[in-house]
């Protein structure tokens, strides 16, 4: 279904269905219809992953998986967008329920971020994302 959903639409549109994909709960089958081949994520360093990081396709498939027994509820409140051509860029408040102690939040606790992701998007598909969250705890 978001397979049929992805082609053919404008670059924007598909990010925003991407986004919505992931607030009703992603996992791997949920978002692989969106993301190219050769997708790759990268995360400047944040608050949870002090170094950042670079993941593949498979390995953010794994996390989007693995993501359902650490955090529920996630929500983008979608506060700017831009977009150029195949450049995407979301600017949002993210929120999400911890379901485990994590480093800075206890189980049950609302977890927030600014945001900024800058996507690419090529014949349909999302070929990279880069993220740039600010974590905060108030």
């Amino acid at each position: 279904m978001a397979e049929e959903m992805s082609l053919g639409k404008p670059p924007l549109e598909l990010v925003l269905d991407f986004v919505r994909t992931l607030e009703a709960g992603g996992g791997a089958a949920r978002i692989r219809p969106f993301l190219a081949d050769g997708f790759v994520l990268v995360e400047a360093p944040h608050l949870l992953a002090p170094a950042g990081s670079t993941r593949t396709l498979e390995q953010v498939l794994a996390g989007a998986d693995n993501s359902a027994g650490v955090v529920a509820n996630q929500k983008f409140e979608i506060r700017r967008t831009t977009c150029e051509q195949g450049r995407v860029v979301l600017e949002a408040d993210w929120s999400a329920t911890s379901l485990m102690d994590l480093r800075y939040w206890d189980a049950g606790e609302t977890i927030r971020a600014r945001t900024s992701s800058v996507f690419e998007v090529r014949d349909g598909r999302i070929v990279s994302q880069d993220s740039y969250d600010c974590y905060y705890t108030s």
